[in-house]
């Protein structure tokens, strides 16, 4: 079976020195998809502390992600990675299940969820 989120080492890297930061240590990151965003749906991560019921737990590089069973279909296959620039850094997303997307590439749409979109 695929991973449904795959971090690059990059990325995991970022994410851990984030945790640091905020004396998340010991939690494990959330990928999730909301409604909303310019196309319909947005990605969010951010740090957790329990495993609810159906959520999915990987780990890479350390790291341990949990991805709800209805987020699961929607982001499987993604690539979460982390990019330096002179301009700074961010995190990059890449949903190969995302059909259109807008300018601030964060918000999407794939062939089976439309979303609800927002005004931008």
């Amino acid at each position: 079976m695929s991973e449904v989120v795959i971090l690059t080492e990059a990325a995991a890297l970022q994410i851990k020195d984030m945790m640091k930061e905020h004396d998340e240590a010991d939690a494990m990151l959330r990928v999730s998809v909301k409604g909303g965003g310019c196309s319909g749906l947005s990605y969010g991560m951010g740090f957790e502390h329990e495993v609810q019921e159906g959520d999915e737990v990987l780990e890479q590089f350390g790291l341990k992600l949990v991805v709800s069973k209805e987020d699961a279909p929607i982001l499987n296959g993604t690539k979460i990675d982390y990019k330096q620039s002179m301009m700074g850094g961010g995190f990059t997303i890449d949903n190969p299940n995302a059909i259109a997307s807008c300018g601030c590439g964060s918000s999407f749409v794939t062939a089976t969820n439309k979303g609800t979109p927002e005004n931008c």
